[in-house]
């Protein structure tokens, strides 16, 4: 089955044409376009402008997609679209024209989790990750750990209780003045940074449990960034220790944090997905830590970490194989627990 997957949950256009099944080809194209330059005057995502954005691209996108895989619309035989979580205007601008298409083109369509997307987002990959297995996904807007069992079946093992890991990325590139996308150039800034100047706690790891909290690490960074603009003329170094020191923070409590979830699920693998798990100090760390507890670690492509309509057409497909499909009817979820999903008969 050949599925054209449409991501419009944020900030990122993304198309994908997917094509599973016995002697399926695989992807067989995808293409994303970022908002990256029409937000970064503004600091962040602003809504209205993403919407609108989304408007323009995604026609020319999808023409791009198909054209690529040498398809037409009439190879096309589903199409699945993200119904959210996310900005409420932008999912409405993909579920619209995703659900259009389908009926024009008398397929069905099918309104996919955002989140689902990303967790099934290394099946893509060869090997791919059996079930079951942990799943820690790390983004700008969230920030979970999951026991996974077979697709939707979702046990949520623990989350953020404020600003997810991403979030707290790039608010803290933002207190030390470094551009927007604020993450990953405060993850370039850190390689400069010396690991043994500062050290930020490891929030909520000195108590039981599997949530985290990492708006404490922005204002932690602030108070150092101040001081020492306070002491120093020159304060570029200071600059890069203060990043590396935050992102070391992160990334050893996520660790301690995923040592507790696959000890506590008893699991053998786990799978990091998301905009953060592209992080390579992150990634580095966990092969290195779970290869020593004997637990297989996968993660997708640096291109289908961040948002992207190849985990969409994917997840999708697997959801309309199994005969799950979406009446004429259709709308957003801005706000829709993983959990909630139900799982493939």
């Amino acid at each position: 089955m050949r599925v054209l997957g449409i991501e419009t949950s944020c900030d990122e256009t993304g198309v994908a044409l997917y094509e599973g099944g016995p002697g399926g080809a695989g992807l067989l194209a995808h293409a994303v376009y970022s908002q990256i330059e029409l937000h970064a005057d503004y600091g962040g995502v602003v809504p209205e402008l993403a919407s609108r954005d989304h408007i323009r691209k995604l026609l020319p996108l999808i023409e791009q997609v198909l054209d690529e895989a040498a398809m037409t619309a009439a190879d096309v035989q589903g199409i699945a679209y993200t119904a959210g979580p996310g900005l409420v205007g932008a999912l409405l601008v993909g579920a619209a024209l995703g659900r259009s298409l389908a009926w024009a083109w008398g397929v069905p369509a099918v309104a996919v989790h955002h989140m689902e997307g990303h967790l099934l987002a290394p099946l893509l990959e060869d090997p791919a990750p059996a079930f079951p297995f942990v799943a820690l996904l790390v983004s700008g807007g969230h920030t979970q750990l999951v026991d996974v069992q077979a697709i939707g079946r979702y046990r949520i093992l623990g989350e953020s209780v404020d600003d997810a890991a991403g979030e707290a990325f790039d608010k803290t590139a933002k207190i030390l003045g470094l551009p927007y996308p604020g993450g990953p150039a405060l993850a370039r800034l850190a390689e400069q940074g010396d690991p043994t100047r500062y050290r930020f706690p490891r929030p909520m790891t000195d108590r039981p449990g599997l949530d985290f909290s990492f708006s404490g690490l922005k204002t932690f960074a602030l108070n150092a960034w101040q001081k020492e603009q306070a002491e120093r003329a020159d304060t570029e170094q200071a600059r890069a220790d203060i990043a590396r020191a935050f992102e070391e923070a992160v990334v050893e409590t996520l660790l301690i944090k995923c040592r507790r979830a696959v000890e506590a699920a008893g699991a053998q693998r786990l799978i990091m997905s998301g905009g953060v798990s592209a992080n390579r100090r992150l990634r580095a760390r966990m092969d290195e830590q779970m290869g020593a507890r004997g637990v297989a670690v996968f993660y997708p492509r640096a291109a289908l970490c961040t948002d992207n309509g190849a985990m969409i057409a994917f997840a999708g497909h697997e959801r309309l194989v199994a005969g799950q499909q979406e009446s004429l009817a259709f709308g957003a979820r801005p706000r829709w627990a993983l959990d909630e999903l139900p799982a493939l008969s």
